[in-house]
């Protein structure tokens, strides 16, 4: 039995005056992904998906370069767009957020309706797992668009209780059903 494996990038270098989309891994960030790269839940991986955020791109690699397996780019498997406010500062993020899975039907402050950003995500994968041939499948991408699929998945509403506690989780869906075998789970220890 396949499965798919949807993994967060971990953290990242906050770098206010730059488009969030070319943040990239913080040493401690590499250094957790290295260490998932190694753990016997990705062993089956073969096919690498990501989206084109820098992040997760760098998270990709270092998972691919361990797994000696090619890397893919789908624009789709990006972040909820939030280029209307783009940075903020994390307790006016971490409101806008819990607004942006509260109010899935709404753009909260210019950003990209939930429900848009959970259908663009779901129909991404999809079209990854049409033309998958065998092996498990890891797409490397974002929190929130992640807890957006799992409760898709899980035919739950959108809720923030789905999302993740904090960056560089994954969970995991059998494949062709796509029933989720477990929630979120840290790919390795912080600190």
């Amino acid at each position: 039995m396949a499965n798919l494996i949807f993994i967060t990038h971990p953290e990242v270098s906050v770098v206010p005056g730059t488009d969030v989309r070319q943040w990239r891994l913080t040493h401690a960030g590499m250094a957790r992904m290295a260490v998932f790269a190694n753990h016997q839940v990705v062993a089956g991986v073969t096919s690498v998906w990501s989206s084109r955020e820098v992040k997760a791109i760098d998270a990709a690699a270092i998972l691919t370069a361990r797994l000696v397996v090619g890397h893919q780019h789908e624009i789709d498997l990006g972040e909820n767009d939030r280029s209307a406010t783009g940075y903020l500062p994390p307790d006016e993020f971490e409101r806008t957020a819990d607004r942006f899975f509260s109010e899935p039907e709404c753009s909260v402050r210019g950003w990209e309706r939930a429900v848009d950003a959970q259908r663009r995500v779901r129909d991404a994968v999809d079209r990854i797992l049409a033309d998958h041939k065998g092996g498990d499948v890891a797409i490397v991408s974002h929190g929130a668009v992640g807890s957006l699929l799992l409760c898709c998945y899980l035919e739950n509403p959108i809720s923030r209780a789905a999302d993740q506690p904090f960056q560089g989780h994954y969970w995991q869906a059998s494949l062709p059903a796509k029933r989720v075998l477990h929630g979120w789970r840290s790919i390795a220890p912080t600190g």
